[in-house]
């Protein structure tokens, strides 16, 4: 990795250590009752890595931290450690509620016009400007980081590498010598073009079933993630802005029917808060 690339994901460090708890108080209370439950959790989540020729948590965090530095050598983070601090601090928080509370989770808002947001194994998961700047409160930011957190804890770009054997192949090298830059470049090509890849559209579905049911947990109103998706859909599909998002995830119109159909009303009796005065604007 470059020396370069290495300051930024010291950076990345610096401003996620730096977040500290965040607690929502009398929030607390309303998560018990925020409890529409994520699809039953494997037992064996937390050693799922093994399928994949030994992998632990430790590889899937070094294989995470050299897409993230790649990513951040393309478009590095905004240079404004209170908005970083901010994300980190929701981002955080919403990621408690998940079934992987322990990974050393970062977030971080990248200098890109392009509406989009990007997750890597091992919980790095970054939004661009682009993106931030049409979320309208808090709960908007919690249920975009809810959907990355929820491509990270079901280890949808895991089983990408998976698929094309590029883990498989050098998993032994790897499992010698974890968090070997070279080693692990090799591995994973260039990370823009594994977060840029795309997904099936039964991931990104999954992901937005677990953004909401994460936002809410949290105390969150339950429709932030559906009305970002909304303003999403709004912009045209040949906005130089949002052509990436629409050729890596589905349409945001089925998108939207899809959490319909999972939502239901079950969320209607859940009031969540939006956060808006609290919201941080970059």
């Amino acid at each position: 990795m470059k020396k370069s690339v290495q300051m930024l994901l010291f950076s990345l460090c610096l401003v996620s250590a730096g977040a500290g708890a965040f607690d929502l108080g009398t929030l607390r209370g309303k998560i018990d009752a925020a409890k529409a439950s994520i699809p039953p959790v494997n037992p064996e989540i937390t050693a799922a890595m093994r399928e994949f020729k030994g992998h632990d948590e430790r590889e899937e965090i070094a294989i995470g931290r050299q897409i993230a530095g790649n990513l951040l050598g393309a478009a590095p983070l905004v240079k404004d450690n209170r908005l970083q601090k901010y994300v980190n601090r929701v981002g955080r928080w919403v990621a408690t509620q998940s079934e992987r509370p322990d990974l050393p989770w970062h977030f971080g808002v990248i200098q890109s016009e392009d509406v989009n947001a990007f997750a890597a194994p091992g919980g790095y998961i970054f939004v661009t400007l682009g993106l931030y700047r049409i979320l309208q409160n808090e709960a908007d930011l919690a249920g975009v980081l809810g959907h990355e957190v929820g491509h990270v804890i079901r280890q949808h770009h895991l089983k990408i590498l998976q698929q094309s054997r590029l883990v498989e192949a050098g998993s032994k090298t790897l499992s010698k010598s974890v968090g070997g830059n070279d080693t692990v470049q090799q591995l994973i090509g260039s990370g823009a073009e594994i977060v840029a890849r795309g997904l099936d559209k039964d991931a990104e579905f999954e992901a937005d079933r677990i953004g909401v049911v994460l936002a809410t947990r949290a105390g969150y109103d339950a429709y932030g993630l559906p009305g970002v998706l909304q303003q999403i859909g709004h912009a045209a599909q040949d906005d130089d802005r949002v052509a990436l998002l629409f050729k890596t995830h589905p349409l945001p119109e089925d998108r939207l029917n899809k959490l319909d159909e999972a939502m239901g009303d079950r969320f209607d009796r859940i009031k969540g808060v939006t956060l808006s005065s609290r919201f941080q604007r970059p």
